[in-house]
Protein backbone atom coordinates (compact mmCIF):
# COMPACT_ATOMS: atom_id res chain seq x y z
CA UNK A 1 0.00 0.00 0.00
CA UNK A 2 2.76 2.23 0.81
CA UNK A 3 4.67 1.86 -2.52
CA UNK A 4 1.32 3.06 -3.90
CA UNK A 5 1.45 6.21 -2.44
CA UNK A 6 5.16 6.36 -3.42
CA UNK A 7 4.35 5.55 -7.10
CA UNK A 8 1.63 8.32 -6.93
CA UNK A 9 3.52 10.52 -5.53
CA UNK A 10 6.55 10.32 -8.00
CA UNK A 11 3.88 10.79 -10.97
CA UNK A 12 2.15 13.80 -9.49
CA UNK A 13 5.99 15.21 -9.05
CA UNK A 14 6.94 14.84 -12.66
CA UNK A 15 5.19 17.35 -14.73
CA UNK A 16 6.70 19.79 -11.97
CA UNK A 17 10.10 18.57 -13.01
CA UNK A 18 9.39 18.79 -16.50
CA UNK A 19 8.91 22.43 -15.99
CA UNK A 20 12.07 24.66 -16.95
CA UNK A 21 10.51 27.97 -14.85
CA UNK A 22 9.56 25.88 -12.19
CA UNK A 23 13.54 25.28 -11.08
CA UNK A 24 15.17 28.71 -11.97
CA UNK A 25 13.29 31.81 -10.43
CA UNK A 26 17.02 34.31 -10.18
CA UNK A 27 20.34 34.12 -11.74
CA UNK A 28 23.58 35.46 -10.28
CA UNK A 29 24.66 37.79 -13.42
CA UNK A 30 28.02 39.52 -13.32
CA UNK A 31 27.83 43.08 -13.99
CA UNK A 32 30.99 45.37 -13.76
CA UNK A 33 32.91 44.38 -11.49
CA UNK A 34 29.98 42.84 -9.14
CA UNK A 35 27.52 39.93 -8.79
CA UNK A 36 23.68 40.58 -8.80
CA UNK A 37 21.00 38.08 -8.13
CA UNK A 38 18.76 38.89 -10.86
CA UNK A 39 14.92 38.05 -10.61
CA UNK A 40 13.73 36.26 -13.70
CA UNK A 41 10.48 37.91 -14.98
CA UNK A 42 10.40 34.88 -18.26
CA UNK A 43 6.50 35.74 -19.41
CA UNK A 44 4.14 38.32 -20.29
CA UNK A 45 2.53 39.18 -16.90
CA UNK A 46 6.21 38.93 -15.40
CA UNK A 47 7.10 41.41 -18.04
CA UNK A 48 4.40 43.89 -17.50
CA UNK A 49 4.47 43.56 -13.35
CA UNK A 50 7.86 44.39 -13.40
CA UNK A 51 8.94 45.99 -10.57
CA UNK A 52 5.53 47.53 -9.90
CA UNK A 53 4.59 48.56 -6.25
CA UNK A 54 8.04 47.75 -4.53
CA UNK A 55 9.22 50.08 -2.50
CA UNK A 56 13.24 49.42 -2.54
CA UNK A 57 15.42 47.17 -4.71
CA UNK A 58 17.71 45.58 -1.92
CA UNK A 59 21.36 45.81 -2.68
CA UNK A 60 23.14 43.25 -4.73
CA UNK A 61 19.94 42.46 -6.64
CA UNK A 62 17.40 43.35 -9.54
CA UNK A 63 15.27 41.97 -12.71
CA UNK A 64 16.51 40.32 -15.79
CA UNK A 65 13.75 40.46 -18.39
CA UNK A 66 14.22 37.84 -20.56
CA UNK A 67 11.55 38.56 -24.14
CA UNK A 68 11.31 35.70 -26.51
CA UNK A 69 12.28 37.85 -29.20
CA UNK A 70 14.94 40.45 -30.08
CA UNK A 71 12.63 43.90 -30.89
CA UNK A 72 12.39 47.43 -30.08
CA UNK A 73 11.52 48.05 -26.43
CA UNK A 74 10.07 50.84 -24.05
CA UNK A 75 9.60 50.63 -20.29
CA UNK A 76 8.11 53.13 -17.95
CA UNK A 77 7.61 53.59 -13.99
CA UNK A 78 4.26 52.82 -14.15
CA UNK A 79 2.83 52.29 -10.70
CA UNK A 80 6.47 52.18 -9.55
CA UNK A 81 7.61 53.81 -6.23
CA UNK A 82 11.15 53.83 -6.56
CA UNK A 83 13.88 54.91 -9.04
CA UNK A 84 15.29 52.85 -10.95
CA UNK A 85 18.09 51.90 -13.41
CA UNK A 86 17.57 50.19 -16.65
CA UNK A 87 19.89 48.54 -18.78
CA UNK A 88 18.45 46.95 -22.40
CA UNK A 89 20.86 44.30 -23.87
CA UNK A 90 20.70 42.60 -27.23
CA UNK A 91 20.73 39.35 -28.13
CA UNK A 92 24.05 38.75 -27.36
CA UNK A 93 24.46 40.91 -23.95
CA UNK A 94 25.46 43.65 -25.66
CA UNK A 95 24.47 46.87 -24.06
CA UNK A 96 22.11 48.64 -26.52
CA UNK A 97 21.25 51.81 -23.72
CA UNK A 98 21.13 52.47 -19.96
CA UNK A 99 19.04 55.15 -18.42
CA UNK A 100 18.38 56.47 -14.61
CA UNK A 101 14.24 55.93 -14.37
CA UNK A 102 12.64 58.12 -11.67
CA UNK A 103 9.73 57.04 -9.92
CA UNK A 104 6.73 59.38 -11.56
CA UNK A 105 3.61 61.10 -9.44
CA UNK A 106 1.09 58.17 -8.61
CA UNK A 107 -1.88 58.04 -10.71
CA UNK A 108 -4.21 60.95 -9.48
CA UNK A 109 -7.56 59.96 -7.85
CA UNK A 110 -9.36 61.51 -10.25
CA UNK A 111 -7.00 60.69 -13.20
CA UNK A 112 -8.07 58.04 -15.48
CA UNK A 113 -5.99 55.16 -17.06
CA UNK A 114 -5.45 56.21 -20.40
CA UNK A 115 -4.27 59.98 -18.51
CA UNK A 116 -2.28 58.74 -16.45
CA UNK A 117 -0.57 56.39 -18.71
CA UNK A 118 0.24 59.15 -21.63
CA UNK A 119 2.04 61.03 -19.15
CA UNK A 120 4.28 58.50 -17.80
CA UNK A 121 7.81 59.32 -19.65
CA UNK A 122 8.83 56.05 -22.00
CA UNK A 123 12.53 54.21 -22.29
CA UNK A 124 13.33 53.02 -24.98
CA UNK A 125 15.72 50.65 -26.43
CA UNK A 126 17.11 52.26 -29.15
CA UNK A 127 17.69 48.83 -30.78
CA UNK A 128 16.64 45.00 -30.88
CA UNK A 129 16.72 44.20 -27.49
CA UNK A 130 15.99 40.86 -26.00
CA UNK A 131 17.21 41.22 -22.65
CA UNK A 132 16.55 44.17 -19.83
CA UNK A 133 17.82 44.29 -16.83
CA UNK A 134 16.25 46.60 -13.85
CA UNK A 135 18.64 47.30 -10.53
CA UNK A 136 18.41 49.70 -7.54
CA UNK A 137 18.93 53.52 -8.39
CA UNK A 138 22.74 54.73 -8.58
CA UNK A 139 23.97 51.04 -10.29
CA UNK A 140 24.58 52.28 -13.75
CA UNK A 141 26.90 54.99 -12.48
CA UNK A 142 28.94 53.34 -10.07
CA UNK A 143 29.43 50.15 -12.17
CA UNK A 144 30.22 52.55 -15.21
CA UNK A 145 28.45 51.04 -17.87
CA UNK A 146 27.82 52.28 -20.88
CA UNK A 147 26.28 51.22 -24.86
CA UNK A 148 28.34 48.64 -26.14
CA UNK A 149 29.52 46.57 -23.25
CA UNK A 150 29.21 43.31 -22.39
CA UNK A 151 27.33 41.55 -19.91
CA UNK A 152 27.62 38.35 -19.33
CA UNK A 153 24.62 35.94 -19.72
CA UNK A 154 24.10 32.27 -20.26
CA UNK A 155 22.40 33.10 -23.53
CA UNK A 156 20.99 29.72 -24.19
CA UNK A 157 19.51 28.80 -21.03
CA UNK A 158 17.82 32.32 -21.13
CA UNK A 159 16.53 31.62 -25.04
CA UNK A 160 14.91 28.59 -23.75
CA UNK A 161 13.14 29.67 -20.87
CA UNK A 162 11.21 33.09 -22.63
CA UNK A 163 7.96 32.47 -23.26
Amino acid sequence: MASRFLILYCLLLIPLGCSKTSQLEFMKVPIGNEVFTLELQLDVQGRMRGLMNRDEVPKGKGMLFVFPDASERSFWMKNCLINIDIIFLDSRGTILSVYEMPAEMPQGINESDMNYESRLTHYWSYGPARFAIELREGSIERLGLRPNDQITLDLDLLRSLAR
